[in-house]
């Protein structure tokens, strides 16, 4: 929270809570030291948690993002050149009309 805090103007979510009993209390350690403690629904606690992780989450989105940009490529699949002869299974140019192999006429 503090580079946030010092964008913002040093504004620090943790002190902000609604109070759930009778009594008035001006920051959350009031409530916290009254005797009986006063019921607080700490709502300021939760944004400060919520504000961290997505600054968490967004930096590792980025290291992980660099580090699959580095990673190695695969290659692009190559077009075949030859196919096998029906007759004798030899190797042959694509565009072939005869089998240099064993002769036989290709479609």
């Amino acid at each position: 929270m503090p580079p946030i805090g010092q964008l913002v103007g040093k504004v620090d979510f943790s002190n902000l809570f609604i109070n759930l009993g009778g009594r008035h209390f001006d920051s959350l350690a009031a409530a916290k030291a009254a005797i009986p403690p006063g019921a607080t629904l700490n709502y300021g606690i939760f944004l400060n948690a919520v504000i961290n992780f997505l600054i968490v989450a967004f930096c590792v989105f980025l290291v992980v993002k660099q580090i699959n940009r580095l990673a190695a490529k695969p290659a692009p699949a190559t077009v075949p050149t030859t196919k096998d002869c029906p007759q004798c299974a030899m190797p042959i140019p694509l565009t072939a009309k005869r089998c240099g192999h064993c002769t036989t006429q290709l479609a």
